[in-house]
């Protein structure tokens, strides 16, 4: 996965019947995976939910993103976050390995 732009877009499959506890676990997001994900690189970094499918829709801006998730997976604190987040997904492993980046195609500036 890479982006040119430094924008980038990605999806994730929750179970359908995981979405509220999936919501309620980012009410408050531990403030060390905070602190990794902004020392990694990780800006403008947005999760939206389309809830009846279990979409998940994330945004950031980075660098470099290769190398933003590199170093984030080499942090402590993303591999117990990871972990934590596997059960709500629909493929049950690291969310951050089931990322399906999409590619960029138009930007009004």
């Amino acid at each position: 996965m890479t982006s040119e732009t430094g924008r980038v877009c990605f999806l994730m499959h929750l179970k359908p019947e995981r979405v509220e506890d999936y919501l309620a676990a980012h009410e408050t997001v531990w403030p060390e995976m905070l602190e990794a994900l902004t020392a990694c690189g990780w800006r403008n970094y947005s999760l939206f939910l389309q809830k009846e499918e279990g979409l998940v829709v994330g945004y950031l801006e980075t660098d470099d993103f290769d190398r933003a998730r590199a170093e984030m997976d080499r942090t402590d604190v993303n591999a117990r976050w990871q972990a934590t987040m596997a059960g709500f997904f629909a493929e049950e492993t690291a969310p951050d390995q089931t990322m399906v980046q999409l590619q960029e195609y138009f930007h009004l500036a």
